[in-house]
């Protein structure tokens, strides 16, 4: 299973690298072998978060993520993507954009393609946070079954009664984001906020509306359940098919992308050749996706139930972390490393549950997920351990 799953990979690598030996010698070789660490080292949490949603889809959709969702992420998201941003921002014509990106000591208007995909970088930063920072509110504001930072997560379920509550606080840390780090962008970041909060809506509203299985066409009490707006589930033993399938396939490759802006625009510090980026990122982007349907084949966010919880904070973390990034430069290792942190101390509570778990059994006991608080949440505040470890 493990070749099978990752023999795609294992393929592009070697002859993405044979690539680009061929074509700029070992130079090249090692600008492309150094973005591929990169993106695969600072994306875990990308890939579990990515695990959450493709479980959700059928093996034929999981099939297209890992083949037809490499090609989007690739060709799409680390190449075509940025020049359109460019243009879009810069307000340059699409013939004077690509010679830019393929001539890096051409200039318009004095400045690099590289330097106007920097300088579109508030807009860029302004959107991911903006539809990152909306899967993590919706998280935390939902009914979950298991409670990792228990007094957090019982607070925010008892605001997220509110009505559109990740809406509300999303759009307020926007606020107080083009307040603080835009300048004289402030209309480019509240624009390009607005539109992440809006992508992730619709996406999200159509993934819902194309999974609804028999919802109620009467009128009275079953129409007022109709506008009700319910809780998205965490967990799903159902596998979607057809425009549910695709609908979740065009928000995962949305998803993708706001975990790969910040990334694309970094890349540049380490080249100025967009296809030594796009072939570089191209091949972490395939050990993400493999590793993604790796952790749904294996089962291994049922066996460890926090990592979703950490790879959510993550989230979290990565949109507070592109909205200052608005104003201020945040090396990527330090963002990395505090995505990878979460993981880690996720997997640690998973592993120390599960030990729990089985002592339980081995004494005959029954595990039934309770901390010890009354509220059978099973949250991580009732292992003394992990409580010391996170600060609880």
């Amino acid at each position: 299973m493990f070749l099978r799953t990752f023999g795609w990979s294992f393929g592009v690598t070697l002859l993405g690298l044979a690539a680009a030996g061929y074509l700029w010698g070992a130079d090249g070789f090692g600008v492309v072998l150094i973005l591929a660490i990169l993106e695969i080292s600072l994306s875990f949490d990308n890939a579990v978060i990515n695990a959450t949603v493709l479980r959700r889809m059928s093996p034929f959709w999981q099939r297209i993520f890992l083949t037809v969702g490499v090609l989007v992420a690739v060709f799409g998201m680390r190449l075509v993507f940025p020049l359109l941003v460019v243009g879009l921002t810069a307000h340059i014509a699409p013939l004077t954009v690509l010679q830019l990106a393929l001539d890096s000591s051409r200039t318009y208007h004095g400045l690099s393609y590289a330097e106007h995909l920097d300088a579109a970088h508030p807009a860029i930063a302004a959107f991911g946070a903006a539809f990152l920072l909306m899967i993590f509110l919706d998280f935390l504001s939902g009914e979950k079954e298991l409670r990792w930072f228990g007094p957090l997560e019982r607070l925010m379920e008892r605001f997220g009664r509110i009505e559109r509550l990740p809406v509300i606080l999303t759009l307020g840390a926007l606020l107080l984001a083009a307040r603080l780090f835009a300048g004289d962008r402030t209309e480019t970041v509240l624009l390009a906020g607005v539109a992440g909060v809006l992508t992730y809506l619709l996406a999200t509203g159509l993934a819902d509306r194309f999974e609804a299985v028999g919802v109620p066409d009467g009128n009275g009490e079953d129409a007022a359940a109709e506008r009700a707006p319910a809780p998205r589930p965490r967990r799903s033993a159902v596998h979607v098919a057809g425009k549910a399938a695709f609908v979740l396939f065009v928000y995962l490759e949305i998803l993708d992308a706001s975990f790969s802006f910040d990334g694309v625009v970094g890349a540049f510090a380490v080249s100025q050749n967009i296809f030594q980026i796009a072939l570089g990122l191209g091949i972490g982007a395939f050990y993400i996706r493999s590793l993604t349907v790796h952790l749904v084949r294996r089962g291994t966010l049922d066996d460890y139930v926090y990592l979703e919880h950490g790879a959510h904070y993550a989230i979290g973390a990565l949109a507070l972390i592109l909205m200052a990034s608005i104003r201020y430069q945040i090396p990527e290792v330090v963002t990395g490393l505090i995505g990878v942190a979460f993981i880690a101390l996720a997997l640690y509570g998973s592993v120390l549950r599960n030990r729990r778990a089985e002592s339980l059994a081995a004494e005959g006991g029954e595990d039934d997920g309770d901390d010890g608080d009354g509220d059978g949440d099973g949250d991580v505040e009732g292992n003394p351990v992990v409580s010391r470890s996170i600060g609880l």
